[in-house]
């Protein structure tokens, strides 16, 4: 199927996988990536994300994962770092489990999907995006929401984005099938995670570390659930330094 993606620059490949949030959530760090010259990101947007067509057959996060293996041979790119924030994490760890030759190496930032039941993923469907917002930073207070000062195309898209999000993700935004599975993960895998996320806290993100065979976790301070956008140079030090050393 027909796939909306941006690509920029050139050099190390990178595909970078959005959260429930939309692609505008990764577009900035897409910029600060492949500013340099050193690398060459490639971008997706869910299907059903930002008023994107989504085929009724497509509706898991594991669909999402084939889509991605198979975009990644039509592009004939190979030693790919994927990098996933949110639920786009999830994709990553599922597109990990397909063992795609082209993929060298995936990062997992914030990532949701596995099942732990001492450390839930805080239920987001009832929230205003102002409440959204004060769960998904460190410091709510740069990054200021006003509903009132939405389009109303921008308010299509946010309504989008959220009947897509539940689609992929389901009520739970987990897979109970998904922790146990992630034994099967062979790649280097990085685990970040913001030290101040009030969706999925550290002790998650560590559960989700453990479960991936040497998988290395590393805690960013001042950061929430959408380093990216919080504090993205510190992820781009980071993501660089794992595709490097582990990407090959």
């Amino acid at each position: 199927m027909a796939t909306t993606v941006t690509q920029q620059g050139a050099g190390r490949v990178y595909l970078l996988l959005h959260g429930g949030a939309g692609p505008q959530s990764v577009a900035p760090f897409a910029d600060l990536l492949a500013a340099d010259g050193t690398a060459r990101v490639i971008t997706p947007t869910h299907p059903g994300f930002a008023g994107t067509p989504r085929p009724d057959r497509l509706d898991t996060v594991a669909g999402l994962a084939s889509l991605y293996r198979d975009l990644l041979d039509r592009l004939d790119v190979d030693r790919v770092t994927v990098v996933g924030n949110s639920i786009g994490g999830w994709i990553a760890a599922e597109l990990a489990l397909l063992h795609s030759p082209r993929v060298s190496a995936t990062v997992l930032v914030n990532a949701v999907g596995i099942a732990v039941a001492d450390a839930p993923v805080t239920d987001v469907s009832g929230l205003s995006p102002v409440e959204l917002s004060r769960l998904s930073y460190h410091d709510p207070s740069l990054f200021r929401f006003d509903p009132a000062a939405l389009t109303e195309p921008q308010r299509a898209v946010l309504a989008a984005n959220r009947q897509a999000l539940g689609v992929y993700g389901g009520p739970s935004m987990t897979d109970p099938t998904l922790r146990e599975r992630l034994a099967g993960v062979t790649a280097p895998t990085l685990v970040l995670w913001g030290e101040s996320d009030g969706i999925v806290g550290p002790a998650y993100g560590r559960a989700f570390a453990r479960a991936v065979p040497g998988a290395e976790f590393v805690l960013l301070p001042g950061t929430g659930h959408v380093p990216q956008l919080e504090t993205p140079h510190q992820l781009l030090t980071h993501v660089r330094r794992f595709a490097e050393t582990a990407g090959g």
